[in-house]
């Protein structure tokens, strides 16, 4: 059997200058609730016993944000002691539930609403939490001092190093959390380091001062 012949079919290219060819499909993108067949999906951050009342002060601060600019509903769950979030059908991206979850969750860490809704606004910001005995294993008096190092008189050293860093550090105990861009976690986390293993506030100042002029030549 003779193969058939293809002298005379017009090639796609011919077809594409004449016009002949349909329009490329536009898809618009896909709604939260679209992603998984209309299913809402769910988020649960547990409130710690010594945020209850901060929570329950804050509440509104926390809602507005989270059900009016983020589309995402939020609920107390007083019997289990929890804070619920769960998507809606106008939630204009999947990735919102998320960022509402680390936003609650920083606020259960301890920071400030103020502090903690840059979660919601801005794409390149975490929190990073560390205890004192990953660094060096200190008991008794040992670690008493070595958080009053990280404080400072009157929080003095924590602010100098939040205001240089361009961070947010909460100090609960033996445990630190820092909020603020990768790099500048790592520039404060260093300098923390540096207090715990002994080193003079002082020194760490002058150091956090170089770093500081280095990250503002770069950027």
């Amino acid at each position: 059997m003779a193969a058939a012949s293809t002298e005379g079919a017009p090639t796609a290219a011919a077809m594409e200058t004449e016009g002949r060819l349909p329009p490329r499909p536009q898809f618009e993108a896909l709604k939260a609730h679209e992603m998984t067949d209309g299913k809402p999906q769910f988020r649960k951050v547990v409130v710690p016993a010594h945020r209850f009342s901060p929570l329950k002060k804050n509440w509104m601060e926390i809602y507005t944000p989270v059900y009016e600019h983020m589309k995402i509903d939020i609920r107390m769950n007083l019997k289990a002691r929890k804070v619920e979030l769960k998507t809606q059908k106008d939630t204009p991206d999947v990735s919102n539930l998320q960022k509402c979850a680390d936003f609650v969750h920083a606020f259960m860490l301890g920071f400030d609403v103020a502090d903690a809704v840059a979660l919601l606004r801005l794409d390149d910001l975490y929190v990073d939490s560390f205890e004192i005995k990953d660094v060096k294993t200190l008991r008794g008096e040992h670690l008493s001092r070595a958080i009053g190092r990280l404080s400072g008189k009157g929080g003095k050293t924590k602010f100098a190093i939040e205001n240089s860093t361009r961070t947010r550090i909460v100090i609960a105990d033996s445990k630190i959390h820092i909020l603020g861009s990768f790099l500048n976690i790592k520039v404060a986390r260093d300098s923390l380091c540096s207090l715990i293993l002994g080193s003079p506030a002082g020194k760490v100042y002058s150091k956090l001062r170089a770093v500081s002029a280095r990250l503002a030549e770069k950027y």
